[in-house]
């Protein structure tokens, strides 16, 4: 049993009927960090989210939270708290009620934390006495994160946690989870947002099939040898252009999608090879004014560990 992890679960296998959700799965969850889990749809990711949450048990496989080995009982531990498939509220409450209800079905264990401190810090003090039926679904989000602030718990799983919010609210959300994990508590989220993974996780998981097929630091994914395709804006296209057909290992892609411009020079290349092409335009005076991916490190991992998974199974 290691203390120093908050989840760590090996082999764990779950089936339903003959459906195979999960296929030994094996993770790790640092204490004080935000995981990411992310996949395609019907990857797996829900019903992992549930096994911690208590939600199910596994057929097969060890599960520790916490530090506790989980057994065949269907009860979330102490100190986990989270949603799945969205926060359960009562529509005909208001945000306040909501959440006081849920204190009083959780007992003490909700005394840590008081309803408009949670609200606060979700940033729903305003509508606090709104009923939830006409909320929207940021709102209903960050009330469902509220709701789970109310133990504070030592781990936290969200599912699609950013789901619906605007920048402002996505900002001050990510700011909330952040400011848990410099504290010491663990977050596993599942998102499908891999801007949001990129902000806010220091480590992700990808599942395909129910099977892991990347696990560990988002700087291994991009270090990892897979080129990647990236938008060149420069003070001379044309000129940058021939730089590029010349520099080994870049290739020119004129098909990458929007937005396609004329002005805009997408090659594809590992890392080595762009660095080449920028110090080759730099000798030649010519202006580098962007560099961005078209897809980013986690993206392109997803998009070619799960295709490669498809087509394994």
């Amino acid at each position: 049993m290691d203390t120093a992890l908050a989840v760590r679960a090996r082999g764990i296998t779950k089936c339903f009927g003959a459906v195979v959700a999960l296929d030994g799965i094996d993770l790790d969850v640092p204490q004080g960090q935000i995981h990411g889990l992310v996949g395609p749809n019907g990857a797996g990711k829900t019903t992992l989210l549930g096994l911690l949450l208590g939600l199910a048990v596994a057929d097969s496989g060890r599960l520790e939270i916490l530090g506790t080995p989980v057994g065949r009982v269907l009860a979330a531990g102490d100190g986990v708290a989270g949603f799945v498939d969205g926060p359960g509220l009562y529509p005909s409450l208001t945000a306040r009620q909501n959440l006081a209800a849920l204190a009083a079905l959780r007992g003490r264990a909700a005394r840590t934390a008081g309803v408009d401190a949670v609200l606060d810090e979700v940033g729903l003090t305003d509508v606090a006495d709104d009923r939830a039926h006409g909320f929207s679904l940021g709102m209903r989000q960050r009330l469902g994160l509220a709701a789970a602030l109310l133990t504070r718990p030592r781990l936290l799983v969200l599912d699609e946690p950013a789901n619906g919010l605007d920048p402002a609210g996505k900002k001050h959300v990510h700011g909330v989870l952040t400011r848990l994990a410099t504290d010491g508590t663990s977050v596993v989220l599942s998102s499908h947002r891999m801007d949001d993974v990129e902000a806010l996780c220091s480590e992700v998981t990808i599942v395909a099939t129910g099977r892991v097929v990347f696990s560990g630091p988002l700087s291994k994914l991009a270090a990892e040898n897979r080129e990647l395709d990236y938008r060149l804006l420069t003070s001379d296209p044309r000129a940058a252009r021939r730089l590029a057909v010349d520099t080994a290992g870049i290739r020119v892609v004129d098909d990458a999608g929007p937005p396609h411009d004329a002005e805009v020079l997408v090659v594809r290349a590992l890392v080595p090879a762009l660095d080449e092409l920028v110090m080759r335009l730099v000798r030649a005076g010519i202006a580098l004014r962007a560099l961005v991916p078209v897809a980013s490190p986690l993206e392109a991992a997803f998009l070619a560990l799960t295709e490669q998974q498809g087509t394994t199974r």
